[in-house]
């Protein structure tokens, strides 16, 4: 007599997710499986089919995602660079997308864009900033009617009433502690102060106050409605996990793709924008993150890390090159951005590190 298993027993069987598995059922390419009330049942001789699916397998109806804020380090000039670590076709299948250091999320947003990962992960220890991606998740209705009340009074203001006004929702940001019943409200200071300050920085000072001044443009766009609105819908399959990158360990496995987007190491004493967060990103963190590296390698994952390259300063610092010597290290041409001056800005060497 023929026996049957579940989709959720095929899954542990064949070491796949139980929702790929009922993909491939419905898709008819399990033999003799059938749906039985709201289950799929399968027999238990089935083999697992042969998946030739990368994450290179794109979406068939893609809508193009953009960072929701500005923000210093921000991956939009390497996405082609990064793109390419991703395993192409006839390679290594990778089901999950992890990215423990998110920050704006260029790369992230792109991914999500493009390519369907069964499981995402996104992290950051900036609450502010993780509560703006949990309130977009779950309440961007709300999110979106604040935002175009702020864009509405600001834009039309001249010059002082701007000033005036910026300072004071500052100064409200400061003082509104992050509670569940305050999200929305911080979310939408969180994000008209960051397309309103300068350079869109997020800094703050050692009692942990944001204190950027107010940057100079004529008509910035405060409330993107259809870009929240789609970015709204591709968060409902990710998990938004506020706190350090080493909670990532238990997602991580073998069939996961990380990238990680540190503060980069500053390449001059004047360049140093760490300040995310009271703490600040040393030398002794990004060797705990190197440590946390060569954990998650064990695992089997693909990895990329991208930081400043110290040899833009002095060709003899090889603090990278000593600290990821048994890992692949490309140096790659971007532009150096975060400059109050114009003419500092120009062409410097990134480092890409992967396993």
């Amino acid at each position: 007599m023929l026996s049957f298993m579940s989709a959720k027993e095929a899954a542990e069987k064949w070491n796949i997710s139980q929702r790929r598995v009922s993909v491939l059922c419905s898709e008819n390419r399990i033999d003799g499986a059938m749906m039985v009330g709201n289950m799929w049942i399968i027999p238990s001789t089935a083999e697992k089919p042969l998946d030739l699916r990368t994450v290179r397998y794109e979406k068939q109806h893609t809508v193009e995602l953009k960072p929701f804020v500005k923000w210093v380090g921000g991956k939009s000039q390497l996405i082609d660079e990064l793109e390419k670590m991703l395993p192409a076709g006839g390679e290594k299948i990778l089901t999950k997308y992890c990215e423990p250091m998110v920050g704006g999320g260029a790369l992230f947003f792109n991914i999500l864009s493009k390519y369907d990962f069964e499981e995402l992960y996104i992290s950051d220890i900036n609450s502010e900033l993780i509560n703006a991606y949990q309130v977009i998740k779950s309440n961007v209705d709300s999110l979106i009617k604040k935002l175009h009340e702020m864009q509405m009074l600001f834009l039309p203001m001249d010059e002082n009433g701007r000033k005036y006004y910026y300072y004071s929702i500052r100064d409200k940001f400061n003082a509104l502690a992050l509670r569940e019943d305050t999200a929305i409200e911080k979310a939408s200071y969180f994000i008209f102060l960051n397309k309103t300050c300068f350079n869109g920085l997020y800094r703050v000072n050692r009692k942990g106050q944001f204190n950027v001044p107010m940057g100079a443009y004529k008509n910035p766009t405060i409330c993107d409605e259809d870009n929240l609105r789609n970015i709204h819908e591709a968060l409902q399959n990710v998990t938004i996990v506020c706190g350090d990158y080493s909670l990532a360990k238990q997602f991580v496995d073998k069939d996961t793709f990380v990238y990680l987007d540190p503060p980069y190491r500053p390449i001059s004493e004047t360049s140093g924008f760490t300040s995310y967060n009271t703490d600040a990103f040393d030398d002794n963190e990004q060797i705990r993150l190197a440590r946390f590296i060569d954990e998650i390698n064990a695992t089997g994952a693909k990895i990329v890390l991208s930081n400043s390259d110290p040899k833009n300063v002095n060709p003899e610092d090889s603090f990278f090159d000593d600290l990821y010597s048994s890992y692949q290290i490309k140096r790659v041409s971007a532009s150096r951005m975060i400059n109050s001056k114009a003419e500092s800005r120009g062409k410097i060497n990134e480092l890409i590190i992967c396993n």
